[in-house]
Parts: structure tokens; C-alpha cells; sequence
């Protein structure tokens, strides 16, 4: 999990941890870090007020638009709650295939469209003001092949990482549907109109997932469940523009959305001392703050030393492995969420936008051969998909795919 473009990792390898024996995760740290991200309400400039409620009912809070150059998946304030929704176009005729797929979008981008707008008609989604949901379409590397589809030169699988463990029923698809909302209820309505849908136009359903993020003050950063804050050093408005939209022209409204599913051995990690948790992720966990700073969000100095010459941020710290200066100061945009599937199957879904998936390649190969948090992290699925530019007032998703 990328910290520093994510979370930070854990040096020491106890062998009491669940995974701490096991060599093969040392690609395992990569996304961690990175994800759930406050910061990326940066890239909203939505100029959201921040009117204080005086005397009565709390205010209404407006539906967030759907349509728009972007996606508001991405561009939206990070939702408390996801899902994610996985799909297959089965393989025929590359004509009549390219036809299933824009009957799909066709549809999704109708059904997405509806459900987030100021009166859905699903009654279900009546009655508790609007629904506040934000979502994103892509197109994953297989499809966007066999298509010949208009998608960016950069768009492909990843490679393979030591220690990858991916569960190929919850990878990759053809089609990447992610949903954010305020609350759960809202998102099991919407996946089951967004699932009817698709597949009523000829997708076939491959795997779902769902996460949340932690209760959190406004303007503050949320903690992951290793306790770690997530997301403090995603990039500003301008930073954006420069590493995670597309170049100028058809790509320049669209980006590449990298997903990883990261088991994290919290019991594990929590058995450290503080002091040893901090040098494994590079910052203190009580506030945030990076070894070598003073204040949350101070750019952690990667070269700042001990007077024995040592690092302040030790050499295999999560932080400074996943650290931008390593990258020409590349950033990616970090909107991950946490997951409980049960007692032993607990935590983070790496969201993580990108120009240039290589990017996180590069991070993660670094992370793979130092990450001292690898020993608590075990990664068990992945997909990269293009998110698709946003859909104009009477347009519909993918309309560029086909130039």
C-alpha cells in the first residue's frame, strides 16, 4: 500500500504475527498505506460551503451531480461507504461485442444517473433527502484490447509481485463499477439496480465488494485499522492535473483506477510496540506526523539522519519506500476504504488513481524488495480499469471509446 503515496509498513517481522514468517509477502506492503484519503477532497474545487446549522433541522445536503467531464467517483468528497462491482462481457464477434458493451453503458450510465439524482424513483431511496452518491465506470485491460478501444497507450495488467496471493474470482473484469455513498443502505439499492441493469444489457456479474471508512471529524484524516492515518499525502488540484488525469485531449478528463484487496494482520501489528509501529509506517501514529516533521502534513525528509548517521526515517519505513522523491515526485490520488469479511479476513481496499499505472509498479516493487510492514499484509486480489471521462447532460459513458 503505497503511503507516502499510502500507509506505512512494518520493519520488524515478529514471528508471533499471523504472517510474519512468510517470504512471500514482500510485495505485500505496497498499497496500504495509501488509501482511505482526506486529502482527496482536494481535488472536488468544489467550493462545498461550510455553513454552520444554527436553530432547527439539520440543512439538506444537495445530491451530488452525475453528469460532468469527470466522474464524480473520483472528483466527489470521499463517500463514508463503497462497493465495487466487477463484470464480464462474454466473448463473441468483436461487432457484436463492441454493440453488448455500449448497450451496458448505455444502461449504467441511465440507471447511475437516476439513483443519484434529487428523486430517484426506487422508493427505496425516497424519503432521506438525497442519496449522495458518487460513482465511476471503467473499462478493464482485456476488454479494452479485444475491442480496439480508444483507451490509453499506459492501460494494462500488472505484473506479478513476490508474495501476491490474488484469488482470480475477486480480480480483474471487464468492467469496473464503483459506488460511494453516505450509507449502506443506499449502496445495496443502487448495486442491485446497477447488476439488473448490466446484465440485462449483457454483462455478466464476476465479483462485488464492499468497505467503509472510519467516523472522522470534517478536514481531518482517517485512520485505516492498523490505526495508521490514511491518505495525508495525496496531491493538491495542481499535482493532480499533473499526475493522475490524462494528458490533454481524449484521455484529459479520464484516469487509471488500481485496485488491490489487502488482508492486514491487525493483531499482529497491534502485538508491536508504539515506538517499533511508528518506525514500520515512518510516522507517528497519535497525530500522523512523519519521524523527520513536526505537523501532519510537513513533506517527510527522506534524507534527514541521526548523529550515528542513521535514517529518522528508517530505510524499510512504509513512508519513505513509497515516497515521491523516489518518482520524479509522482503522486497518485488515494481513496481507499477498509473491509471486515470475518475475524481472520479483515483489511484495506487500495483505490488508487493514477496518469500512469506503471507508477504503482515502480512503488511497489520497492515496497516488495524493503516494506517492513510486508509481514502484516497479504494482497488476495487486483484489477486496473480506465475511468472512463464523464458523461455531458445527454451523453453517456464511453462515447470516446470508439474514436
Amino acid at each position: 500500500m503505497p503511503t507516502e503515496q499510502g500507509i506505512a509498513q512494518d520493519p520488524s517481522r515478529p514471528a508471533a504475527t499471523g504472517f510474519g514468517r512468510r517470504r512471500a509477502l514482500l510485495a505485500a506492503g505496497a498499497v496500504l498505506a495509501a488509501g482511505v484519503g482526506a486529502a482527496a477532497d482536494e481535488l472536488a474545487r468544489d467550493d462545498r460551503a461550510a455553513g454552520r446549522a444554527t436553530a432547527g433541522p439539520p440543512p439538506t445536503e444537495a445530491a451530488i451531480p452525475f453528469h460532468g467531464a469527470r466522474q464524480a467517483g473520483v472528483t466527489a468528497p470521499q463517500q463514508p461507504a463503497t462497493h465495487l462491482l466487477s463484470f464480464d462481457l462474454p466473448q463473441t464477434a468483436a461487432a457484436t461485442d463492441r454493440k453488448v458493451l455500449r448497450s451496458v453503458l448505455g444502461a449504467l450510465t441511465s440507471t447511475l444517473a437516476t439513483a443519484a439524482s434529487d428523486a430517484p424513483p426506487d422508493p427505496r431511496l425516497q424519503g432521506g433527502g438525497a442519496t449522495r452518491l458518487a460513482s465511476l465506470v471503467g473499462i478493464g485491460p482485456a476488454l479494452a484490447a479485444r475491442l480496439d478501444l480508444n483507451v490509453p497507450t499506459s492501460l494494462g495488467e500488472l505484473p506479478s509481485f513476490p508474495g501476491d496471493r490474488l484469488d482470480p474470482r475477486r480480480s480483474n473484469g471487464d468492467l469496473l463499477v464503483q459506488l460511494c455513498a453516505a450509507d449502506r443502505w443506499t449502496l445495496t439499492v443502487v448495486a442491485e439496480l446497477v447488476g439488473t441493469a448490466a446484465h440485462a444489457a449483457g454483462a455478466v456479474p464476476r465479483w462485488t465488494q464492499s468497505g467503509f471508512l472510519p467516523h472522522t471529524a470534517p478536514g481531518t484524516t482517517p485512520r485505516n485499522l492498523f490505526g495508521s492515518k490514511d491518505g495525508t499525502a495525496n496531491p493538491d488540484h495542481v499535482a493532480a492535473e499533473q499526475w493522475v488525469w490524462g494528458p490533454p485531449g481524449a484521455h484529459g478528463d479520464g484516469t487509471v483506477l488500481v485496485y488491490r484487496r489487502i488482508r492486514m494482520d491487525v493483531t499482529g501489528f497491534a502485538a508491536l510496540s508504539e515506538g517499533r509501529r511508528d518506525r514500520v509506517i515512518g510516522r507517528r501514529a497519535r497525530d500522523g506526523v512523519a519521524l523527520s516533521g513536526t505537523a501532519e502534513h510537513d513533506e517527510p525528509d527522506i534524507y534527514a539522519k541521526n548523529p550515528d548517521g542513521s535514517y529518522v526515517i528508517p530505510a524499510t519505513a512504509h513512508v519513505r519506500l513509497a515516497s515521491p522523491r523516489f518518482d520524479g515526485g509522482a503522486r497518485m490520488l488515494r481513496r481507499s476504504y477498509s473491509y471486515d469479511d470475518g475475524p481472520i479476513d479483515r483489511g484495506l481496499l487500495f483505490c488508487a488513481f493514477m496518469r500512469d499505472p506503471a507508477q504503482f509498479t515502480r512503488v511497489q516493487n520497492r515496497l516488495a524488495a524493503r516494506d517492513a510492514l510486508t509481514p502484516f499484509l497479504q494482497h488476495r486480489a487486483s484489477a486496473v480499469a480506465y475511468v472512463l471521462p464523464g458523461a455531458a447532460s445527454a451523453g453517456t459513458l464511453g462515447e470516446q471509446l470508439w474514436t
